[in-house]
């Protein structure tokens, strides 16, 4: 093990982005087989480094986009705030979310919201859709009041225009006298965050199952066989939402097809009781461009990049637990499945009780090898810098 900086402390960068960290692979030092370009090579992304990890970008001076989405552990919101990492905490130490941080890590993949050829909605970002790009989601928590609590577009140019680093690239990159209009200095925040995001450190394609793909290493047999029941489609139906390229030995696979489902999640009571939410969260419903009662309920499919290393899991962190999810869907087809292993207590009903994907019980019932078997599989998609922390 050494110690590696994540952004090798470029100039300007807040003290979370320079701190060390033990790793086993370099992020951004050595080069990966891929073609995207590094942090370090693009000065919109470097500006966006900055951005990211700029705490005194929220209310408090106390929240960075890498607050919630730490590029240390897998780009998740890893506090417990008090509610077990279920949900994240906002700058005014008090806010608690209802949902679950989603992983900044490959983000990039996913399309602009739409609707696919088949009329389904697919793409965007959060988990019902409602940032269509990268720029639109990072120009969501800095406003949010429940986040980074910032009061408007002014004091974010203000608390911008404290940093000599941003007068300067920010007169490079977006022309003369943009730190003297809000709206445009917000824009060009948010166009840097997403420049940032599109770089290799979010993306490495360098899992055990990358490094399969390309014949470096070997899988065990239990990982051989979580592979290909995973990608079977005659016992298991993983693949029919977690696989977008037709061949299961595609390069860049994003383990998601970027579409939108009800799976009978269960509200979370136990962070309800925290944070005092008793409104239904229909999910996609919630976006205002796909606000149709055929759309309660759905979410967006995530990516299982990571996936062992980024819990809670589920857009509500109800389970924290990945072979509980996959004991939950499990569940549809196997009548032995009764009980949610954390609790110990029968499943809890779907949040919303329609619209449930009929996917759900296209599968057999999966005996307690082939469950592992999968898990096994699941933690082959975890980035090389990861694996440490794989249990």
């Amino acid at each position: 093990m050494r110690k590696l900086t994540w952004l090798l402390c470029l100039s300007g960068f807040a003290l979370t982005a320079c701190q060390s960290v033990d790793e086993t692979t370099s992020v951004l030092v050595t080069k990966k087989k891929s073609s995207l370009p590094l942090a370090m090579d693009d000065p919109m992304a470097k500006l966006g480094g900055q951005l990211y990890f700029d705490v005194n970008l929220s209310l408090n001076r106390n929240q960075s986009c890498a607050t919630c989405h730490n590029p240390a552990k897998g780009f998740i919101d890893d506090r417990d705030s008090g509610v077990s990492g279920m949900a994240s905490l906002g700058s005014d130490n008090v806010s608690i979310g209802d949902r679950n941080a989603p992983t900044a890590a490959y983000a990039a993949l996913s399309p602009l919201f739409s609707k696919n050829q088949e009329g389904k909605y697919i793409g965007g970002q959060f988990h019902d859709g409602r940032a269509s790009t990268l720029a639109d989601q990072a120009a969501g928590p800095p406003l949010n009041p429940g986040e980074m609590a910032m009061l408007s577009e002014d004091q974010v140019l203000e608390r911008l225009n404290e940093n000599s680093t941003y007068q300067k690239l920010f007169t490079q990159l977006f022309g003369d006298k943009v730190l003297t209009d809000s709206k445009r200095a917000y824009k060009g925040m948010s166009d840097a965050i997403m420049a940032f995001e599109q770089t290799e450190l979010f993306m490495p394609f360098d899992s055990k199952y990358d490094r399969y793909l390309r014949g470096e290493v070997a899988f065990t047999d239990q990982e051989e066989l979580g592979r290909t029941l995973f990608f079977s489609e005659q016992f298991t139906n993983c693949n029919q939402c977690h696989q977008l390229s037709s061949s299961p030995f595609y390069a860049t696979e994003s383990f998601t097809d970027f579409s939108y489902h009800n799976i009978g999640v269960p509200e979370n009571k136990a962070l309800r009781a925290v944070n005092g939410v008793t409104a239904t969260d229909f999910g996609l419903f919630n976006n205002p461009e796909a606000s149709f009662e055929s759309e309660k309920g759905k979410f967006k499919v995530p990516s299982l990049r990571n996936i062992a290393v980024t819990g809670p899991y589920m857009h509500n962190g109800v389970f924290q637990d990945l072979k509980t999810v996959v004991l939950f869907y499990d569940k549809y087809n196997n009548v032995t499945r009764k009980n949610n292993p954390e609790t110990g207590e029968l499943w809890g009903q779907p949040e919303v009780g329609i619209n449930l994907a009929t996917e759900l019980t296209d599968g057999p019932a999966l005996p307690d090898k082939r469950v592992d078997a999968i898990v096994a599989f699941l933690k082959t998609l975890t980035d090389a810098r990861y694996e440490s922390q794989l249990n």
